[in-house]
Parts: C-alpha cells; structure tokens; sequence
C-alpha cells in the first residue's frame, strides 16, 4: 500500500508516481485494448486503486464546484478483445457515486468490476478547471502570432466560458434548444456550453477576413495540485484539508488542450453546402445546422451551430423569415430577433459590404460552439507532460 509505514504522499508527490507510470500514454496514441502488459503498474494491480484512494477519496479538496463530489468508476471490459460499448452491466463503460470518507464504502462489492487506472485518469480529467475561449480574429493577427508564439493573439471579438468536463454527451435539439438525449461518450471527454446560443450571440463573423477561433484551457483543480499542500494520514482522512491558493501554483498553469481555426470562407462554404467541405477539418454533420470541425492533425471535435443573420435594414418590423442557403435547407432554427447584438453586428456588416459593393458576397453568419469532444489520453497526456506554454489570447 501507498503510504504504509509513514507519511501519506501528497497530491503532489503522488502525482508525481503517476507520471512514472504513464509512459505509455501518448498524444497521439488511439485507446487500445488493455491487458496485464500494456502498462508497467499493471504489473501492480494494487498501485493504482492505492493512488485513485489517496488522490481522490483521502485527499479530496473541495472548491465550492457542485461536482466536486462525484467520482466516476470505469469498468473493466467483460472480456478481452471488444469494444468500449460492450461492458459487464448496463452497457454503460463507468459508473457514478457520490463522495465518502472510505473508498470501500463507496463501490462495496463492485471493485472487481473497477479499471482502476482508467478510473484515475478520468477523475483527474473530471475534477480538473477548464475554460473554453471562442474568439473572432483577422487573418493578419493570426499570420503575426504563428510567426511569433510570444506575441498576443489579438481577437476582434472574444467570449471566455468555463466548462465542465464529462464523460457523458449531451445531444441539443436545436429547434427547441433543449437537452433532449445524454449518453456516454467515454472514451471520449466532452465540454459541452448548454446556454451555448445566448453565450456566443454575439460570435458573429461579419468579413471574409475573419476567422473563428477556438481554444479549450486547462487551469485549476485536481491536475494542478498545490507544491505547498499537506500531507493526509489516515487520522485526516475523514477530514480533508483545504490549503490551496493561486500563490502556490506553478507559474506555467495552464494549458491549452485543443486550439484550431477555421476562415470565413471554410464557414460560408459549408453553410451553402450543406454538406461536409472543411478539406479535413469537418466531419459529416448530423443535420444540417450543424457543423463538426476538426481539430489540427484530426485531434477533437467541435460541434458548431451556425446560422446567417438576416440584412434587418431591408425588412420590417414584423416576423423576418429564416435565411436559406444555396442548397435550399433552413438555418434559421436559432437566428435571434433584430435586438439581439448579432443583429447590430450584421446591420454593420451589410452596411460595410454595400458600401464596398460586396453585399452579394457577405452574409453575416453567427457561430454557437455547442461543445469540444477529446479521447481521454490526449487529455491526460497533455495535462501531465504538456510544457508549452498556454495560447496567449
């Protein structure tokens, strides 16, 4: 057992353990099936349910966050060689429960059932602080930071929300903009905006020189542990201690997880398509309002609600009808009324084009990020062994 004899490791120290024994993630490594060899603390079986005990059960530190009490349990596969959909119940690969001082009360007789290293990894990845920024930036801006990492990417137009990891998916309807189906999406991690059309109202891209900029963050919680914090015996363990503070971090913490772009142009063609034409950065979409874009290199998923904005300058006061593209399908499922900032944004837009004689070439088209879907060992990679330094937005 981790810490029999003395002192229990901190959450630093045991993180440190972790490292060692993760030689075998990857950051471009797919998740492959599992056996008694694929890792060299399988060899331990007891190493990790001794650090998923220490990092999440003795030494939970609450931060206020109402899922900070949940951990999440994988199941192992029922047997060798199958997929992530087939499990030993339910068909779903983890299961949930609700904090308690002692590990045993917490999954009774089911711990023959638990991965435990996959387990550990997932409550780092679900106990750690993330932020989503979706900005609008010029070309030129993007050209100057791409030439020079240590300058500021300089945004038109910005909009920073944190957002929660998960290993479930929700599925929007975005004709009522309600959650209507949740299911796991392990091993995919999802982050998921569930305001996301009053969130990014104002994400409207109003040029052909604009491009749609989005960055996932790492910055706090679990995977960032204080240098400074206690130690927990087991005399504390039914108390956990709360000795953390942005003094103690280290001063590269945070990380940039996902970053990628996609130009006007790339925007505006898929939305007269109707079909999937990013080259390789968008996947086929589900429907047609709807667009999946892939990250650089094919790593992470953004789902993209994009819709036009109609010219309210050449309308009246009454209902306005929906923008249809070239392809004759409907976008205006989540196109909001003339008060809306998107609206201002596009009145100028179309304003700015009439004056250039572009107006036949601009439509205004507003971009709502539903949610960033990664595999889970692109995420637990980069937040142990990342060492660049955070996109500078």
């Amino acid at each position: 057992m981790l810490g029999d004899g003395g002192e229990t490791p901190s959450r630093s120290e045991l993180l440190i353990m972790v490292k060692k024994h993760s030689k075998n993630l990857s950051a471009k490594a797919a998740v492959d099936e599992q056996d008694d060899s694929s890792d060299d603390a399988d060899m331990d079986l007891g190493f990790w349910h001794d650090v998923f005990d220490l990092y999440f059960v003795c030494g939970k530190e609450s931060k206020g966050r109402q899922d900070d009490d949940l951990l999440f349990f994988v199941r192992k596969k029922s047997l060798p060689g199958i997929g992530f959909g087939d499990y030993m119940e339910g068909g779903s690969p983890y299961f949930v429960r609700r904090w308690a001082p002692k590990l045993n009360t917490l999954i009774s007789d089911n711990s023959a059932e638990v991965d435990w290293r996959c387990s550990f990894y997932l409550n780092l990845i679900a106990h750690t602080s993330f932020t989503i920024t979706v900005a609008i930036c010029s070309h030129q801006a993007l050209r100057n930071y791409q030439s020079d990492r240590d300058t500021p990417l300089t945004s038109i137009y910005k909009v920073v929300k944190t957002v929660y990891a998960s290993p479930s998916r929700v599925n929007f309807h975005l004709d009522s903009q309600k959650e209507v189906e949740t299911t796991p999406a392990y091993p995919d991690i999802c982050f998921a905006v569930d305001d996301f059309d009053s969130t990014f109202d104002a994400v409207v891209l109003t040029s052909t020189d604009h491009c749609y900029c989005v960055l996932l963050n790492a910055h706090d919680g679990a995977a960032f542990p204080s240098e400074n914090e206690p130690h927990y015996s087991a005399s504390s363990s039914n108390s956990p201690q709360k000795n953390h503070t942005n003094s103690d971090k280290a001063k590269n913490s945070e990380i940039t997880l996902f970053s990628g772009f996609v130009s006007y142009p790339m925007v505006r063609e898929a939305y007269d398509a109707g079909k999937s034409r990013f080259g390789s950065l968008l996947s086929p979409p589900g429907k047609t309002d709807r667009l999946y874009m892939k990250g650089p290199g094919g790593r992470g998923e953004v789902e993209v609600a994009v819709s036009g904005v109609a010219d309210q300058s050449q309308e009246d006061s009454g209902p306005f009808s929906p923008i249809s593209s070239k392809k004759g399908f409907g976008i205006g499922s989540i196109v909001r009324k003339a008060a809306s900032v998107a609206s201002v944004a596009a009145k100028n837009a179309y304003a700015a084009a009439s004056a250039t004689g572009t107006s036949d070439e601009m439509v205004p088209l507003k971009c709502c990020l539903m949610s960033i879907s990664l595999p889970w060992e692109h995420i637990a990679y980069d937040i142990l062994f990342k060492g660049t330094p955070a996109v500078n937005l």
